[in-house]
């Protein structure tokens, strides 16, 4: 009776487990609950749709070393962070860059964002570059502590880490910020249920 017992509890926890790191699936796209990133395990902190009027744009996903509820929280995480951004429909990059400047000009002061200027120069090119992003591309955002911002294309990172300390969290702000781009996407990036 007691190897019964001790198979069924071991059988229940083999398929917690299993539910538990299953990967979170938006609109068809698949995030995975937990990534490793230089070492470190990040969590999926919450995930959601980018809407533009009444059009799904791309799936966001905000990964962090522990699941946090609020923005100053998300500022403050030690360690890594991500975020991912997958997209579900074709968008010019050109037009992705400039709304990448406005949401980032329109959550960061305007010292802040005059001493991130040439770093934010540089991103926008970097962005503008791809030409056109196609449904189910995808642009990953690292803050990773020692190297700094790396941006990365369908997973191949572009160009050097972008050193500046305060540009990862005027990323983060765009989304999760005082004015975020969506804000149905940032209560959902911050966990809260829809």
């Amino acid at each position: 009776m007691k190897v019964r017992n001790c198979i069924a509890a071991l059988v229940c926890w083999v398929l917690t487990v299993s539910a538990m790191a299953a990967p979170v699936e938006i609109s068809g796209v698949k995030l995975e609950e937990a990534i490793d990133i230089s070492g470190s395990r990040l969590q999926l902190n919450g995930a959601g749709i980018r809407y533009k009027a009444i059009f799904k744009v791309l799936v966001a996903g905000l990964y962090l070393g522990k699941k946090v509820a609020t923005p100053e929280e998300v500022f403050a995480a030690p360690g890594p962070k991500r975020m991912s951004l997958t997209f579900l429909r074709d968008v010019d990059s050109q037009e992705f860059s400039k709304q990448f400047m406005k949401g980032f000009a329109d959550n960061t002061g305007a010292d802040e964002v005059a001493k991130l200027a040439p770093a934010l120069a540089r991103m926008s090119q970097l962005i503008a570059a791809q030409r056109k992003f196609l449904a189910g591309d995808t642009l990953t955002i690292d803050w990773i502590p020692g190297s700094g911002t790396v941006i990365a294309f369908k997973g191949q990172p572009q160009g050097q880490p972008f050193r500046e300390s305060e540009l990862m969290n005027g990323l983060l702000a765009m989304w999760v910020g005082k004015n975020p781009a969506d804000p149905r996407l940032k209560d959902a990036l911050l966990g809260k249920p829809s």
